[in-house]
């Protein structure tokens, strides 16, 4: 049985209503509600309030139960000798899936009450009218596997170290609460036992969480401390100014990020921060009081990189030459200043060198960009012939067709990159539409859903002819019976119908 004929049975737990298997009617008893015979093929819905399929009694009462089958006798120990709670030392290894074997922890009664077995006894977790007891059985087995998969999810994520090992606590407590009115059938015994064992974890984690934060926070005080050690041996002893300055403000955007230090201890540690600061930016000045002095060897610095420069700007090697200017404007910026007025004459040469380059560069590029751009005009035309592709009409013809484009699309070449995304979209838009038109095809000749359909249709055809048969003998009762037997049958083969033409 599917998933989507699972959940079109009609299934109640204790003290709802069931609904009865619909799928064969007969003569004699009125048939059941179109969505139940139809869900199948179409989305499950729950039977309307006129159905005339008449419903299952509650589960019957303790004194009207039969006589319990014996369990196994490992189920006997398992139910009646529940482990003691565990500790997290003590691994309480998964549960196994109930699915596998449902008789083993359960069973359902010939009045269709379902059961599982408890350390307490069985109790009584629901009613199954609508199939095999063995389905029913399988029914309340999938839900302790829900219920396990989320165990087994908590279990994860305590393992993993992900999560807020408190909530996990939480959920695993309402999980070992709603064990005890579950209407599950599976080894709950050992499911609580997991969930103890998860329980007993989680603490645990909580306690490590807590241990982590006390740690963090000497963690933090520590790195504070070392930056400012840091920065005060900079303000003393260092003379690489830009790489000191720099340092300095990366130690400051660290020690923003730093959290958890008291107030008292994080003011004594900024003030030491301050005034190392202080102390290097006045051992700065100093020295940029000299710098008249270094200005004439940044100005011979400045002459050799125009003289490179104006070398460069004839080169066809786009690429490295454009690389190697980047390169010596990063220089030109370290070279330091030169006198000013010799500064200037020299940028306006480097400047005129960079930009006869670039500019030659630029017109071999847009060279370039009218072949690309012709391309891309290609592909448009392409793109309106692939637009016009019907994958409604002859699907084979369609897929031909389109991959004839496909090949051409190749053979043209590369256009320009702002339109990659365009063009590249607009094709992939049509593959989809011709896949979703062979999807659509074959979903609409899905064997199964004609050959439901076709039941249907015979259904129909046989209360006719009964109709007409009785109706010639004059038989007018059995007549109109059948003729209402052949309408709610046609009902049900147009929903069917339906649901093929719509998947």
């Amino acid at each position: 049985m599917t998933d989507e004929q699972d959940n079109a049975q009609a299934v109640t737990e204790r003290g709802q209503t069931t609904v009865a298997d619909p799928v064969a009617p007969t003569e004699a008893q009125a048939p059941a509600s179109p969505a139940a015979v139809v869900a199948a093929t179409a989305d499950p819905a729950p039977a309307p309030a006129d159905d005339p399929t008449p419903a299952s009694q509650p589960a019957p009462a303790a004194a009207e139960q039969p006589a319990e089958p014996v369990p196994a006798p490992d189920v006997v120990a398992a139910v009646a000798h529940p482990p003691a709670a565990p500790t997290p030392g003590d691994e309480v290894p998964p549960v196994a899936a109930a699915s596998d074997d449902p008789g083993k922890w359960g069973r359902v009664d010939d009045e269709g009450t379902v059961y599982v077995r408890t350390a307490e006894g069985e109790r009584v977790v629901g009613s199954w009218q609508a199939g095999e007891p063995a389905e029913g059985l399988a029914h309340f087995a999938r839900r302790f596997d829900d219920i396990r998969t989320e165990v087994e999810l908590l279990g994860a994520r305590l393992a993993s170290g992900s999560g807020d090992p408190k909530q996990a606590a939480t959920s695993a407590r309402h999980l070992k609460d709603s064990l005890a009115e579950a209407h599950v059938v599976g080894d709950l015994v050992g499911l609580a036992a997991r969930i103890d064992y998860l329980i007993a974890r989680a603490g645990v984690a909580v306690e490590h969480a807590k241990a982590a934060r006390d740690a963090a926070r000497g963690q933090a005080v520590a790195r504070k401390q070392e930056l400012v050690a840091e920065a005060e041996q900079i303000a003393e002893e260092s003379t690489q100014w830009k790489a000191a300055g720099d340092r300095l403000r990366a130690i400051l955007d660290e020690w923003k990020t730093i959290k958890g230090v008291d107030r008292k201890t994080d003011e004594q540690l900024w003030r030491r921060f301050a005034k190392a600061r202080d102390t290097f930016s006045r051992r700065r000045g100093s020295h940029f009081a000299d710098l008249d002095r270094q200005r004439s060897t940044a100005k011979a610095r400045k002459q050799e990189l125009v003289e490179e420069a104006e070398a460069l700007s004839e080169s066809d090697d786009w690429g490295p030459t454009a690389g190697r200017f980047k390169d010596l404007m990063l220089e030109w910026k370290a070279a330091g200043r030169a006198p000013k007025d010799a500064d200037d004459a020299l940028w306006q040469r480097f400047r005129a060198a960079q930009d006869r380059f670039f500019a030659r560069r630029s017109a071999v590029f847009d060279e370039r960009d009218a072949e690309f751009a012709e391309n891309a005009k290609r592909k448009e035309e392409l793109l309106a012939e692939a637009e016009k592709i019907n994958p409604q009409g002859d699907l084979e013809a369609a897929r031909a067709q389109l991959h004839r484009i496909q090949e051409r699309w190749e053979e043209i070449g590369k256009v320009p990159r702002e339109r990659i995304r365009e063009l590249e979209g607009r094709l992939r838009a049509v593959e989809e539409k011709v896949r979703t038109a062979a999807d659509a095809q074959w979903r609409r000749t899905d064997p199964e859903a004609e050959a439901r359909a076709a039941q249907f249709r015979e259904r129909v055809e046989q209360f006719e002819a009964q109709a007409a048969k009785a109706r010639a003998a004059g038989d007018k009762r059995r007549a109109e019976q059948a003729e209402a037997q052949a309408a709610q049958w046609r009902e049900w083969l147009a929903a069917a119908e339906q649901a093929v033409a719509t998947r």
